[in-house]
């Protein structure tokens, strides 16, 4: 099993209860998939380092989990078409 983290930025226009729902289908999404959470890093509403869709800001959140190699590429195909997500982001951490 490797070690992942998914990135995932979600649209500031959205209420809190929706944002949460969106972290928690990703959530599903990698348990699923047979990946094991290891943390959840809730970042808030952060600016963009550039305007995306019109918006300047939107809410960060870093998700680390332990699964097989094959588990991002389902996840990432999964997460592509999720409402409210505008960016989304899948990489391998080194063993260090």
């Amino acid at each position: 099993m490797n070690k992942y983290e998914l990135a995932v930025v979600v649209s500031a226009k959205v209420e809190e209860e929706e944002k949460a729902a969106v972290i928690d289908r990703c959530k599903a999404l990698i348990e699923r998939f047979g990946g094991v959470i290891t943390e959840v890093d809730d970042w808030g509403k952060r600016k963009l380092a550039y305007e995306v869709q019109h918006m300047k800001e939107a809410y960060y959140c870093f998700i680390r989990f332990d699964a097989e190699s094959t588990v991002p590429a389902e996840i990432e195909s999964r997460v592509r078409i999720m409402d409210n997500v505008i960016r989304y982001l899948c990489v391998r951490q080194d063993e260090a």
